[in-house]
């Protein structure tokens, strides 16, 4: 039995709905990735410089560079009063990549930075000088 009175969705009512949810898709999907990567370079610029706090620290009292990053959690130093940092391992930058670290550094006393989103020393690196 068939109704004569009842209502629903026509097929163009439908297609302009779904057509109107990709176009709001379509800019808002944009504009949440750059974010997410924006996120990322933050996360990388206050790790490098609670790294880099953690090295001021150990070259204060050791009157010395470490020999790595690894030197922050645990040394055989007799000077060595840390740890200088406050989990117990290194983190990596949010890329899943180690921390570049170099001591003495060619910009300043130690170089420490992340290699960035692709992976490179370059103007998109997250570098401590």
């Amino acid at each position: 039995m068939l109704l004569k009175n009842s209502r629903g969705f026509t097929l163009i009512e439908v297609l302009l709905v779904v057509v109107i949810i990709g176009l709001l898709a379509s800019l808002i999907t944009p504009n949440l990735l750059g974010r997410f990567e924006r996120s990322k370079e933050e996360i990388a610029k206050a790790q490098v410089e609670l790294l880099s706090s953690g090295v001021q620290s150990y070259m204060l009292d050791v009157g010395k560079c470490p020999s790595s990053l690894k030197d922050l959690i645990s040394s055989n130093e007799p000077k060595w009063r840390g740890p200088y940092l406050s989990k117990k391992e290194i983190p990596q930058d949010p890329w899943n990549r180690n921390y570049q670290f170099k001591c003495p550094g060619d910009h300043i006393n130690f170089d420490l930075y992340s290699l960035g989103p692709n992976g490179k020393l370059d103007e998109k690196a997250i570098k401590n000088w």
